[in-house]
C-alpha cells in the first residue's frame, strides 16, 4: 500500500534556468522539496525567480565546478550537508543534474520509492573486473581538479613517471559508473561522515579524475550500507553517439523513453518538443 514518502531533490546545475524551472514544474508534489546547487561561475540571478517556486531552496555554500574534478563531489558534499541540517527530514534524496527530465510521473515517482524503503539506487561496477577503463583514473595522478594554468599535463607525466602507482588502501573496493543517484538520508550522512572522519579519501580522489563517479559508491560499497545497494541508478542515459557525454534526447527517443522502465532520463537542452511529448505521456500516465 502506499504510503506518504517524503522526497529530498537535489539538482545541480550550471545554466540554462528555463529548463531548471521546467523540471521542478515536472516534479512537483507537497512531499517533495528541491535543493539546488547552482555552479559559483555561474551568475545565479537568472536562477532566483524559482525562489518564488514553494518548496525550493538554494544551497549557499556554492562551488566553483570544473570537469572532471574533485569540485564536483565538494560541491554535492556541501549540498548533502545543507539538507541533512534541514528543518525538514526526508525518506529519500534523489541528486540530479539540472539536464535531467522525469520520464515517470511524480505520483509513480512517489509510490516506486514509498514501495523500495532503505534500498540505495547507484549504478556500479568493479573498476578491476569490470569498468576496466577507469582503472588509469585511480591508478595514475591527474590535476584536473587544480586549474593550473600552464603546464598541467606536463607535470601529471612527470608525477606519473616518478611516482609510485596510485593505489586505495589494502582491502577498499573501487566501483563506481554514474555520479547520480537515489539514496537514503543515514546512507548519505554515513558518506559524508566517512570522508570528514577518513581525511585519507578526500586526499586520493583529489589526484583522481572524475572522482564524483566512483567516490560515493566505493564508500558505501565497503560498508555495512552495500546489502542495501540496488545496481540501478533509476536514470535512462543513451551513450549510443561514443565519446565523453551522452547523446542528447530527442524526438528521435520517444519511443524508447516512453517504453523505459527508469524514473528520470539524461540528457535535455531546451528542446521543448520532447519535453512536451513527455509532459503528454506522464499526464497520460497519471494514475498508472
Amino acid at each position: 500500500m502506499f504510503t506518504t514518502l517524503k522526497l529530498a531533490h537535489l539538482i545541480l546545475t550550471h545554466g540554462n534556468p528555463e529548463h531548471l524551472q521546467r523540471l521542478v514544474n515536472a516534479l512537483a508534489h507537497p512531499d517533495a522539496h528541491f535543493y539546488i546547487h547552482v555552479d559559483q561561475k555561474t551568475d545565479i540571478a537568472p536562477f532566483l525567480q524559482l525562489k518564488n517556486t514553494p518548496n525550493v531552496f538554494f544551497i549557499s555554500n556554492r562551488i566553483k565546478v570544473y570537469w572532471g574534478g574533485y569540485s564536483i563531489v565538494q560541491a554535492t558534499i556541501n549540498s548533502f550537508e545543507e539538507i541533512l541540517n534541514a528543518s525538514h527530514t526526508y525518506d529519500y534524496i534523489n541528486l540530479l543534474s539540472g539536464q535531467d527530465y522525469p520520464i515517470k510521473n511524480v505520483e509513480y515517482i512517489h509510490r516506486f520509492l514509498a514501495d523500495n524503503p532503505g534500498k540505495i539506487f547507484m549504478h556500479f561496477q568493479s573498476i578491476t573486473d569490470e569498468w576496466h577503463e577507469a582503472l588509469p583514473r585511480i591508478t595514475r595522478y591527474h590535476l584536473s581538479n587544480y586549474n593550473l594554468p600552464l603546464g598541467t599535463y606536463r607535470l601529471e607525466r612527470m608525477m606519473n613517471r616518478l611516482l609510485p602507482v596510485r593505489s586505495l588502501p589494502e582491502g577498499i573496493v573501487a566501483v563506481g559508473r554514474s555520479q547520480w543517484f537515489t539514496a537514503t538520508p543515514d546512507s548519505i550522512a554515513y558518506m559524508v561522515r566517512y570522508i570528514h572522519e577518513n581525511p585519507w579519501i578526500s586526499s586520493f580522489f583529489k589526484l583522481t579524475w572524475a572522482p564524483d563517479e566512483i567516490i560515493f559508491q566505493t564508500i558505501l560499497y565497503n560498508s555495512p550500507y552495500r546489502e542495501h545497494m540496488v545496481n540501478d541508478n533509476l536514470l535512462y542515459v543513451d551513450w549510443s553517439a561514443g565519446g565523453a557525454s551522452p547523446k542528447t534526447l530527442d524526438m528521435d527517443d520517444a519511443e524508447a523513453l516512453s517504453k523505459s522502465e527508469k524514473l528520470f532520463a539524461r540528457k535535455f537542452n531546451s528542446n521543448n518538443q520532447i519535453l512536451s511529448y513527455l509532459d503528454t505521456m506522464m499526464a497520460g500516465n497519471a494514475h498508472s
